[in-house]
């Protein structure tokens, strides 16, 4: 028998008593005539002011994010000054998402979206709470109470009602020590594959700035290598008139068509469905020209927004995935490079006019066929771990709502 069995046999033996949160527990939000401008969010300041999309993953209060506001509006209701182990639920837009507060720099209050849950009388332990506000059974009860097909919040009114079970608190204790173990690795393992990622690329960057070198590339050729203007050796290629609004509209997981827009915008839209232009069949480079500026290969079917354009090759004698990778290995070059207006913009005779040193087609086929191998050596050894996060989130999941799924006990009659 585990230690949690023990203690249930011993404690509560005959299942435990389910309260309504109203009994429990308080429940403050900033209420309707406290409500907060945009004007009145600042960057910087003493008191911070915390909103649902300031929680993170792994369930705390990422201070980094939050705005601030003045004393005044901190001072307005000392029911929604934050603590250290505060519970915080999302109660606007995503419903249910949860944190706990801790490490507090400064003071710090709450916008509107956010309920702040308080054991009234410390028979739950906060991350008791946080854990069950997490489980599938809080999220149930919630689908019960919506009237109508949606829910676009959670009211106090709804939540008050909703029950929580109540065990001895060396039961939740128990719980919240095996709950946190495994939430703790989850995050050692999230971080672990952002190291990982971050080590793989930087590798990856490093690995083919080399291979892409003029010395290195006449290593391989043998010989000396030819610089070569980049609009001589490719074709440049225009788009289609879309905006961004219309390539949302057309956005199909069936489509049969890459459409490329600003930064890293692309979406999958229907041949037949797009407006006249240009659908590229060839292999190319494109060229992502304002705002995040870069480059990306495709080899499908694919169009651009008109700002951006393309190149092919021109010859048999060039590999544009080899062209794609050149150019991707400069990208430091071409942002350097760009007007700096409302977003940075290259060009095309910036890209036209770079120069590109040309080995023979066998050693640009080298260099691709070694990046591709890298590059899938790379994704192959990141690819484990974000199946076992979820391996440990579902675990997790598991036994959260084994642990927390209590016989009621009944309550005599008064």
């Amino acid at each position: 028998m585990s230690a949690i069995d023990e203690l249930i046999a011993e404690l509560c033996p005959d299942g435990v008593e389910y309260h309504r949160f109203s009994d429990v527990c308080t429940l403050k939000a900033r209420v309707g005539w406290q409500r907060l401008t945009k004007a009145e969010q600042m960057p910087t300041g003493d008191y911070m002011l915390v909103t649902g999309t300031d929680f993170t993953p792994s369930n705390e209060v990422d201070y980094s994010t939050c705005s601030y506001v003045s004393k005044n509006r901190y001072d307005q209701d000392e029911n929604i000054q934050l603590k250290n182990g505060d519970v915080l639920i999302t109660k606007d837009g995503t419903l249910g998402k949860v944190a706990v507060v801790g490490n507090l720099p400064k003071p710090a209050t709450l916008n509107g979206g956010v309920f702040v849950v308080r054991s009234k009388d410390g028979k739950l332990y906060n991350r008791y709470i946080a854990h069950y506000l997490q489980s599938s059974y809080f999220k149930r009860a919630v689908d019960s109470q919506k009237t109508g097909s949606t829910i676009s919040h959670l009211t106090q009114g709804l939540f008050s009602r909703l029950e929580i079970p109540v065990p001895p608190i060396e039961v939740q204790r128990e719980i919240v020590r095996i709950l946190d173990a495994f939430t703790a690795l989850t995050d050692e393992l999230t971080a672990k594959l952002a190291e990982e990622v971050t080590a793989r690329k930087q590798q990856y960057a490093h690995y083919r700035g080399r291979l892409l070198s003029l010395e290195s590339l006449e290593a391989m050729d043998g010989k000396p290598v030819e610089m070569v203007r980049l609009g001589d050796v490719c074709v440049r290629q225009k788009g289609m008139p879309i905006t961004a609004a219309k390539m949302k509209e057309l956005a199909s997981e069936a489509g049969n068509v890459v459409v490329f827009g600003g930064g890293k915008t692309k979406v999958l839209a229907n041949r037949d469905d797009l407006p006249k232009g240009n659908v590229i069949e060839t292999p190319s480079v494109v060229v992502k020209s304002r705002g995040n500026i870069g480059f990306e290969y495709c080899d499908v079917p694919f169009t651009n927004k008109n700002e951006l354009w393309s190149y092919a090759a021109s010859s048999s004698n060039v590999d544009i995935k080899f062209i794609y990778h050149y150019l991707d290995s400069r990208r430091a070059f071409f942002q350097d490079a760009a007007k700096v207006g409302k977003l940075p913009q290259i060009s095309t005779g910036i890209t036209d006019d770079f120069q590109v040193s040309l080995p023979s087609l066998e050693t640009q086929q080298k260099v691709v066929d070694i990046l591709d191998r890298f590059d899938a050596l790379t994704t192959s050894l990141t690819d484990g771990l974000p199946a076992e996060i979820e391996a440990r989130n579902q675990q997790y999941e598991y036994y959260r709502d084994r642990l927390l799924d209590f016989p009621r006990k009944e309550v005599a009659a008064s």
